[in-house]
């Protein structure tokens, strides 16, 4: 494996590998593109089966929060940090706090949030008593907490823009939509769907969780593999990604596809256009599941709840723009989202040749 070879087809700047012998701990921190400003990522951990599946998974998500950024119209570029360990195991506070170490010195450059995959506030509250880098930590240590609730949000703002453009109206009272996933942010996105009038059918893999729910929400359950062939007008793809592909979409009995799950796709050329010529739209998922990353960068400003749901609502304008692009242009829904990334990069490097002193 030719780690310059990678970075040069991805477009990354930096990798830093980190080790501390004392704790055990192993880390990668993906730095994929700066143009707009320093890299915002969060940082995820998993007992990966080798130090390539870590890397690769970190440059990975970092290019992807690279364009997140870029399409949520922030001043700041893409990165990741992914730690190599087996959370039941390894997860002490020093170990964490040796994490947070690492992030400390690169003094800014990255900025990250500990609620990701097999991490959570508390965890962050812990890096951070080591670093002023990491963000979304407890709103008791003057972060802003958890970033599931506006995720949803403006999730829920994204599903009104795909009514707009595929019926003409925002309105998504009477639709039926099929939820996967009631996690972080699958759970309070059903609530949002409820006030918005909409009929509710989910699933979990968490089966008394999916029980437990269905008393405050009232939707119809079913089993995970049989949400992908449920008859309705939108499916929300709200827990693990690369769950479209050649074996469920083929399955799927819907108009939309707009979730909160990140890589939703399996591949992105392959079943994007799967999707288009069976005639079903899909919300680009780093766009309308940007709200989380919004309210994390606002902590770097001082927290502002009004100032992150009034960023997060511009979702709604933002994916209307997209679509009528691809519709235009003849591109998939994707392929315009990553345009409107890339030309922001492109129009903001203009600028960046300007010299401001210091």
């Amino acid at each position: 494996m030719d780690i310059f070879e990678l970075m040069e087809k991805g477009g990354h700047e930096q990798i830093i590998l980190n080790f501390d012998k004392e704790t055990g701990l192993r880390a990668i921190i993906a730095i994929h593109d700066t143009t707009l400003g320093h890299a915002c990522g969060g940082t995820r951990m998993v007992d990966y089966a080798s130090m390539e599946d870590a890397l690769k998974d970190a440059m990975r998500l970092s290019k992807a929060m690279t364009y997140k950024c870029a399409a949520a119209d922030e001043d700041k570029g893409g990165g990741k940090g992914v730690i190599w360990g087996d959370p039941k195991k390894d997860k002490t506070e020093a170990y964490l706090r040796a994490y947070g170490r690492f992030i400390e010195m690169l003094k800014g450059r990255f900025v990250t949030g500990a609620a990701d995959l097999n991490l959570n506030e508390a965890d962050g509250s812990i890096m951070g008593k080591e670093s002023r880098h990491i963000l979304a930590r407890p709103k008791e240590e003057g972060g802003s907490g958890n970033t599931g609730v506006i995720t949803a949000y403006g999730v829920f703002v994204g599903l009104k823009a795909c009514a707009k453009f595929i019926w003409g109206n925002e309105d998504l009272r009477g639709k039926k939509i099929a939820v996967q996933g009631l996690g972080a942010v699958g759970e309070p996105l059903l609530g949002y769907l409820k006030e918005g009038g909409m009929e509710i059918i989910a699933t979990d893999i968490n089966e008394k969780a999916l029980q437990v729910l269905q008393t405050t929400y009232g939707y119809q359950a079913v089993k995970p593999e049989e949400i992908y062939g449920v008859d309705c007008d939108i499916f929300s793809p709200s827990a693990i990604g690369g769950i479209l592909n050649d074996r469920t979409i083929p399955k799927l009995k819907c108009r939309v596809v707009a979730g909160c799950a990140n890589n939703q796709l399996e591949n992105e050329e392959r079943h994007g256009r799967m999707l288009h010529e069976r005639g079903i739209l899909f919300a680009p998922d780093y766009v309308i599941n940007a709200g989380g990353v919004i309210q994390a960068i606002d902590e770097e400003q001082g927290f502002n709840p009004a100032r992150v749901k009034m960023r997060t609502e511009r979702i709604y304008e933002r994916l209307l723009f997209i679509f009528e692009t691809a519709k235009k242009e003849g591109i998939l829904p994707l392929e315009a989202a990553n345009r409107y990334a890339e030309m922001r990069i492109r129009e903001v490097h203009k600028v960046k040749r300007l010299h401001v002193p210091e």
